[in-house]
C-alpha cells in the first residue's frame, strides 16, 4: 500500500464531500422530510454514484467522456434538468410551508411535523435513485475523480490496489453522509432544525438551481 498516495486521495475526498453541495442538499432535504431512514438510502445512493465513477475512471471511460463533448455535455444537460426540478420541488415546499404556517398553529404544525414518514421500501428506493441520480450524472464529479486517477495515482500503481482507493472512497463517501443523517434525523434536532425548514428549502432550492446553471454554461 502506497500510503503517501492513499493519503492525498483522502485528504483530496475528505474536503470534496464535506464541502456543502448537491449531495449535502439531498440527504440533508431526504432526512428533514422523511427521516433517517430515508436519508440513509440516499447516502447510498450517493456512494453508489461514487462506485459508478470509480469504475469510470478504471476502465478508462471517464477519459472518454472528458474528451468527447457530446457525451460531456449531454452528462452536464442531464444534470441540470435534475437539479433543476429537485430545485423546483424545494421552493415549491418552502412556498406550501410559509402559506400553510400562516395558517395554521405553529406549535401543532412542528409536531405534527417531526413525525416522519412509515419506512417502506418504495420510500428507500425513491431516496435511493434521487441520491444515484444526483451525483452520478455530474460531470464535475466524474472529473474530480478522473483528476485523482490520473494526477495522483501513479500509472504503475496495481489495478488492486486502485480498487481498494475506490472501495474506501464509496465507503467513505457512505460514513459522512449517513452520519449525517443519523444526526440530523435524531427527533430533537429534526424538531429544531423544521422549524426554520420553509427557509432551509428556499436556500437549498436556489442552490440547486444556481449549480444547474453553472452546469449549464
Amino acid at each position: 500500500m502506497n500510503w503517501t498516495e492513499f493519503g492525498t486521495i483522502a485528504l483530496a475526498h475528505l474536503l470534496a464531500v464535506t464541502s456543502p453541495g448537491p449531495d449535502f442538499a439531498i440527504v440533508l432535504r431526504q432526512t428533514l422530510k422523511n427521516g433517517s431512514f430515508a436519508g440513509l438510502w440516499a447516502s447510498a445512493g450517493i456512494a453508489s454514484g461514487i462506485g459508478l465513477h470509480v469504475s469510470y475512471c478504471l476502465f478508462g471511460v471517464a477519459v472518454i467522456i472528458a474528451s468527447s463533448p457530446t457525451l460531456f455535455s449531454g452528462m452536464k444537460v442531464g444534470a441540470a434538468i435534475l437539479l433543476i426540478f429537485l430545485g423546483g420541488q424545494s421552493l415549491y415546499s418552502a412556498f406550501r410551508e410559509f402559506r400553510l404556517r400562516r395558517s395554521s398553529n405553529s406549535v401543532s404544525l412542528e409536531i405534527s411535523e417531526v413525525d416522519a414518514p412509515t419506512p417502506s421500501m418504495q420510500l428507500a428506493r425513491r431516496a435511493f435513485v434521487t441520491g444515484f441520480a444526483t451525483n452520478g450524472l455530474n460531470p464535475k464529479a466524474t472529473l474530480f475523480f478522473l483528476a485523482l486517477f490520473a494526477v495522483v495515482i501513479d500509472p504503475a500503481t496495481a489495478i488492486a490496489q486502485q480498487l481498494i482507493y475506490g472501495s474506501y472512497l464509496v465507503l467513505a463517501t457512505f460514513a459522512w453522509f449517513a452520519w449525517l443523517s443519523i444526526v440530523i434525523g435524531r427527533p430533537q434536532v429534526r424538531s429544531l432544525v423544521l422549524r426554520a425548514a420553509p427557509v432551509i428549502d428556499t436556500l437549498m432550492g436556489c442552490t440547486l438551481c444556481v449549480i444547474a446553471a453553472q452546469l449549464l454554461r
